[in-house]
């Protein structure tokens, strides 16, 4: 991944452009420190997907995606219906 300064970024930003698409995604920084990354759709794409899973592959995935909390039993206290007449 190629870092360009910002100023160079500004200043030639179809270069930066041509090269996200040619070589992977590009490296903006600000002062010697990465702000940001110019990427291609197709990268940016891809990676929305792999963080957002289908229905079907949360499904079949072998580890669940969430922790489920289940309380203790027994510890609840339930109260009377109101009788009806």
């Amino acid at each position: 991944m190629r870092q360009w300064p910002v100023q160079d970024a500004k200043a030639r930003f179809s270069e930066m452009l041509d090269a996200s698409l040619e070589e992977g995604p590009q490296l903006v920084s600000k002062r010697g420190e990465p702000k940001a990354v110019l990427v291609s759709v197709d990268e940016w794409e891809n990676l929305q997907r792999r963080a957002k899973p289908s229905a079907k592959e949360a499904l079949l995935a072998p580890e669940p995606r969430f922790e489920l909390v289940v309380p203790p039993r027994g510890q609840l206290k339930r109260r009377r219906p109101p009788a009806f007449e």
